[in-house]
């Protein structure tokens, strides 16, 4: 029996793309995931997510990832929620499997776990049995599997943007560094970055206090 994991990393962050993955594994190997040690991505170091990114690669009966950059969220959310997109695309990265999987284990962004698993099968071209549940990602090796994955290739994405843009921070709302850097560029070039989701709250309201404080001294000048 073949199952798979899908899982994604950069679902809230302001700056940088959202990557989902998704990780096939023979049933009878998964314990070969679990000797491993993996866990939820956020459950390990850095160094340790990409020792056992490379040693995934060759233990894994398959695996693929999808990155939705900033300005495809932005025009599918004119649309769509944030949790259809990723049904969606999730849909696309199990149709594009060689050999389909039995069972798939997915970590669930929705309120109610079942109403994920049932929005992905909207998109799927195949049967398969979906497990979505909360905290998959902690639950099931393969979804951990997955998780590291997508975190390994998001890492890699932001540490390729500080390299162009300067320091960017992780790309989290909740990071001063990223602040920092929306509001400098906003300043500087009045108008957010391309590499910024722009419907996000957290870069409306950076660029919204940025243009009143530049009207309020134009006002008082």
């Amino acid at each position: 029996m073949l199952i798979a994991g899908v899982d994604e990393a950069g679902r809230g962050p302001a700056v940088g793309p959202m990557v989902l993955a998704v990780a096939a594994i023979a049933k009878k190997d998964e314990e070969k995931l679990i000797k491993l040690g993996v866990k939820d991505s956020k459950q390990l170091s850095p160094e340790e997510r990409v020792r056992q990114h490379a040693v995934l690669r060759g233990m894994l009966s398959e695996f693929n990832t999808a990155h939705i950059p900033p300005n495809e969220i932005d025009s599918l959310r004119d649309r769509w929620s944030l949790n259809e997109i990723e049904a969606m695309r999730i849909g696309m990265l199990l149709n594009g499997l060689r050999k389909k999987p039995d069972v798939v284990f997915v970590d669930s962004p929705d309120p109610i776990a079942g109403d994920f698993g049932e929005r992905i099968k909207r998109y799927l071209n195949f049967s398969t049995k979906i497990k979505a549940e909360h905290k998959a990602d902690v639950n099931y090796p393969v979804v951990s599997a997955a998780s590291i994955i997508a975190k390994v290739e998001r890492d890699a994405v932001i540490k390729h943007l500080c390299v162009q843009y300067g320091e960017i921070g992780s790309g989290y709302p909740h990071d001063p560094k990223t602040i920092a850097f929306l509001c400098n560029w906003v300043k500087r070039h009045k108008a957010l970055p391309e590499i910024a989701r722009k419907s996000w709250s957290t870069s409306q309201g950076i660029q919204d206090t940025v243009f009143q404080k530049k009207l309020a001294k134009w006002a008082e000048d």
